[in-house]
């Protein structure tokens, strides 16, 4: 859906000067709280589960037709969600209403799940070379996720400036939730997103060889004798 489509219905009445003003604009611009918008994130921690084995972790990540060996996985989801209020004037002159927006969005990430393949017991150089590796894709989740509270709550200080909008009078909530579920969650959905790419990084060539040659070739040599 396009921006402009979600946006239809809301209007900003920016830019005009005090004496032009229309006395319902006078109404809401002076008389109702101004547009607040509020983003929160949470983080909601990590489990270590050390059950299956590296090849189910290999299908699980999809990687099964590349032949590249998932020795641990790190599993979480972007999640978002958004409440919506604010008072709410009608003009029964014009036929229009104005709200004064108040956007709550919360973000955060789903309870992480770090896998480390069974064929590493805790307590050995690979299961913490393994786990140290899945860790930092931890981090970068948490980095992302700051990442995105910033820009959100950029983005949405910008579009609602503190003025209140317009809509047909019944309409502006609607309009509003319209506007929500059509542009901005599929803008932080992308957002979220951008956080594959820093993914894809920890997981360079690089870092396999690098994990092949640690604890005395121990990681190489379990994943030898598992082809056999």
């Amino acid at each position: 859906m396009k921006p402009a489509v979600a946006l239809a219905g809301l209007l900003a009445f920016g830019g005009v000067q005090a004496a032009e003003r229309t006395p319902f604009q006078i109404r809401c611009e002076d008389t109702i709280s101004k547009t607040v918008s509020v983003l929160s994130s949470h983080q909601n921690g990590f489990t270590i589960n050390n059950q299956l084995p590296y090849h189910a972790l290999t299908a699980k990540a999809g990687h099964m037709d590349n032949r590249m060996e998932t020795l641990g996985l790190t599993v979480t989801k972007g999640l978002y969600k958004a409440k919506l209020g604010g008072p709410v004037l009608q003009d029964a002159a014009s036929g229009y209403e104005c709200i004064a927006p108040r956007v709550e969005i919360t973000l955060n990430y789903s309870p992480v799940l770090i896998y480390v393949g069974n064929e590493f017991p805790p307590g050995t150089c690979a299961y913490n070379e393994i786990l140290a590796h899945e860790q930092r894709h931890l981090k970068a989740y948490m980095e992302n996720l700051a990442r995105v509270e910033k820009v959100v709550t950029d983005a949405l200080n910008k579009r609602f400036t503190g003025q209140p909008l317009y809509a047909p009078s019944g309409t502006a909530m609607s309009a509003l939730e319209h506007e929500i579920n059509g542009t901005w969650f599929p803008f932080i959905r992308d957002e979220f997103e951008k956080g594959r790419i820093e993914q894809a990084r920890i997981d360079a060539p690089e870092e396999y060889a690098r994990l092949g040659k640690v604890c005395n070739g121990e990681i190489a040599r379990i994943v030898a004798r598992r082809r056999r």
